[in-house]
């Protein structure tokens, strides 16, 4: 009798054991629903990294460079990579997809009440230093390490980059950031860039989505009426979204940036 009582408390324990395990591992592997269809695929973005990157003509280092799109509800639709393996540096992919996210999160649809403009990760600096209104801001929602690094790098920033499909999570506060609206004004997800100096990341993030003809944003807190970078000095509004400015490796990316409502207006785009 003892010994029918162990067995049967043994298997009710490896029962639960064996269900516990099963859970555990559908809550780690299974997607959440993403809503990507209006955006871009990979193949889309790749090329239009591709041709921005190769075109030039962004400051910074002349690095390769990852670019990741998160959809409204901050989930990975796509993460990509210029040039071959592990020539872009291996940081930057957790880094663009905290831009999209960021982007995304602190930017609302047109039309809607209060502020509906968007905030790039590059209006954020500022504000986020101590004594600033969101001081505090970069350490809210934090990456999710279980989306950002599971799977085989090997598929990193290719179309089946494990990190799609899952909620990235992350608050990035320097260039590279930016809110993706369509050619109808609806606000669809974030794009992030990562791979050189800030202001490059900034330049290359809104040249792609000029050329994926996803800026039709509603406003903005820069000068412009967009979401461009702020160089101090700047007085009223403006003030409280400054970002630094480039780095002298960089120096032209300052000039590249401010030029950018000109060189390449938002939408809608042809």
């Amino acid at each position: 009798m003892r010994n029918r009582r162990r067995r049967l408390t043994m298997w009710r324990h490896g029962v639960a054991l064996a269900l516990g395990l099963l859970v555990g591992l559908t809550w780690t592997v299974s997607p959440v629903f993403a809503d990507c269809q209006e955006l871009p695929n990979h193949t889309e973005l790749r090329a239009a990294l591709r041709q921005v990157v190769q075109a030039g003509n962004n400051g910074g280092l002349g690095n390769d460079m990852w670019a990741t799109l998160v959809d409204r509800e901050g989930v990975v639709c796509v993460v990509a990579v210029t040039g071959p393996d592990n020539s872009a540096w291996p940081g930057s992919r957790v880094i663009a997809a905290q831009k999209a996210n960021t982007a995304n999160a602190f930017s609302r649809p047109e039309g809607v009440r209060g502020f509906a403009a968007p905030l790039s990760t590059a209006n954020l600096y500022d504000a986020v230093q101590p004594g600033g209104s969101l001081f505090g801001l970069q350490f809210s929602n934090p990456v999710d390490p279980a989306v950002a690094y599971r799977g085989d790098p090997a598929t990193y920033g290719r179309a089946n980059d494990p990190m799609v499909g899952g909620k990235i999570g992350g608050i990035n506060v320097f260039g590279g950031g930016l809110a993706l609206y369509t050619a109808a004004g609806a606000l669809v997800g974030g794009v992030g860039v990562s791979g050189d100096t800030s202001c490059t990341d900034h330049i290359i993030a809104w040249k792609v989505r000029f050329t994926l003809n996803l800026d039709n944003v509603p406003g903005g807190v820069s000068a412009t009426g967009d979401d461009n970078m702020i160089f101090p000095p700047a007085e009223g509004l403006q003030a409280a979204f400054t970002h630094p400015r480039c780095t002298p490796v960089g120096a032209p990316a300052t000039a590249i940036a401010r030029n950018l409502p000109t060189t390449h207006p938002v939408g809608p785009n042809p």
